[in-house]
């Protein structure tokens, strides 16, 4: 492997569907008031952010020595293939580019954005970085859920629109939950080596069973969110295009997937966030017409 494919693996892009999903989300629901600029912007913000995190994570997961035995993508540091150094300073770029962006949405609808952003590059690198990770205290999740469903969704609606729905709202739980349920795996993945070196991630509280349990209902829950917005439109029925994929994948970890097969699972629930997302915005597409 290559300098540049280790850099590109590091970045862990089978996480990057979390990232996509939202802004395609949030902008469809935004309707014909959606430009095409503000899309572009939103979704270097998104990915930015995305790619930070993960960088920032392998440095500091790897600095601590937690990254020293895993098994699944490309860690830099903890392979020793980059320095700590200079995956930092690949963190860092990562957030200046999205905190660039942000701040040229923000010029075009509300400084507030400014406030955001900044809440949001902080919780990046304080997940497992700093005195006191929160990825360290189970909190992760709902770090994932706030920051990559709520607030990547709605923030993309509201940059489009400068106001918020109870569509929106709806369809942001969807898309944190989905993204949720990709820590989870990861996390699941992980789990005894998490354990091993006192990293007490949500999966090593809820040990294996209720962690694949927990994943379950976290897509279960997301496919609930379009029956709920039936109360709007019943073209939302069309994220139930995903069910098929959705009870295959349930049922690959319900099965006991460990290992390699909990990566291939990662992969493939990111592609279900995906599918999810497009049926989603197109049914909200046409709700708009």
């Amino acid at each position: 492997m290559t300098t540049r494919e280790q850099w590109i693996a590091g970045a862990r892009p089978k996480t990057l569907p979390a990232a996509i999903a939202p802004v395609l989300v949030g902008t469809a629901f935004a309707g014909y008031n959606a430009t095409v600029l503000h899309t572009l912007l939103a979704l270097i913000v998104a990915l930015a952010l995305q790619v930070g995190v993960n960088y920032a994570n392998d440095y500091s997961d790897g600095i601590k020595g937690t990254d020293a035995h895993r098994i699944g993508p490309m860690r830099l540091v903890g392979s020793g293939a980059a320095t700590a150094k200079d995956v930092k300073k690949a963190a860092f770029i990562s957030f200046a580019i999205a905190a660039i962006a942000g701040l040229i949405l923000a010029s075009r609808t509300s400084w507030l954005l400014i406030i955001l952003g900044a809440i949001c590059i902080l919780a990046a690198w304080t997940y497992t970085g700093g005195p006191k990770p929160y990825g360290y205290q189970a909190l992760g999740e709902v770090s994932v859920f706030i920051f990559f469903g709520v607030v990547a969704t709605v923030g993309t609606y509201y940059v489009q629109t400068e106001s918020v729905s109870r569509e929106v709202l709806l369809a942001s739980f969807a898309m944190g939950a989905l993204a949720c349920a990709i820590l989870v795996l990861n996390n699941l993945r992980d789990l005894e080596n998490d354990k091993s070196a006192d990293k007490k991630t949500l999966a090593v509280v809820m040990g294996d069973q209720g962690t694949r349990d927990l994943y379950k209902w976290l897509m279960f829950f997301a496919l609930a969110m379009s029956v709920a917005l039936t109360f709007f439109s019943f073209f939302y029925l069309l994220a139930l295009l995903s069910l098929p994929l959705v009870s295959k994948s349930v049922r690959a970890v319900n099965s006991g997937a460990s290992g390699t097969a909990l990566i291939d699972l990662l992969a493939k629930t990111g592609r279900i966030q995906i599918i999810y997302a497009l049926a989603l915005s197109f049914a909200a597409l046409l709700v708009a017409r």
